[in-house]
């Protein structure tokens, strides 16, 4: 299968790119009719911890540039947990989203943990486009408790087919 993309280690020089990007995905920031130095402060903030969050809840997880035709294009961070591969975050800009490109990686992980047996999991907002994408490759919901009407975000889980001897 050929790719759309390829991948490379995040370093500190691309904090720029990465903060871009996260904007891009916070089109509800926009609406709060706060002024540009504001909204830049409460973004560079809201990303800043964003990404201590995930750095102390998955402090091996694999944080990646997503590069199309070798220009960055969006970001990936993964965690190869014992029972679970998890997708800690999928995010592309406004320009890449639509065209493949996210598909493509989700099946690439999804062939991942198939190769270990283990489900793919990951968390979506609720309102978020990209929830046709995961339903459309067979991601399920995961059943959650009666306080989770109110919880911004959903659980999704793919699991590879049982393999057969």
């Amino acid at each position: 299968m050929a790719h759309l993309f390829s991948l490379r280690s995040v370093t500190a020089e691309d904090d720029a790119f990465l903060f871009e990007l996260y904007a891009s995905t916070r089109p509800d920031i926009a609406s709060l009719g706060l002024g540009d130095a504001q909204r830049g402060a409460l973004l560079r903030i809201q990303w800043l911890a964003q990404r201590q969050g995930y750095l102390a809840r998955y402090p091996h997880g694999e944080h990646q540039l997503v590069l199309v035709e070798g220009h960055p294009a969006g970001r990936l961070w993964v965690a190869h947990e014992p029972a679970e591969l998890r997708l800690v975050d999928l995010s592309l800009l406004p320009t890449h989203r639509g065209a493949g490109v996210g598909t493509a990686l989700l099946r690439v992980l999804q062939e991942q943990a198939a190769r270990a047996g283990t489900p793919l999991r990951l968390s979506v907002a609720q309102d978020n486009p990209a929830r046709r994408l995961y339903a459309r490759l067979g991601f399920m919901p995961v059943a959650a408790g009666a306080e989770s009407a109110l919880d911004p975000y959903l659980a999704l889980e793919w699991s590879p087919s049982p393999r057969e001897d």
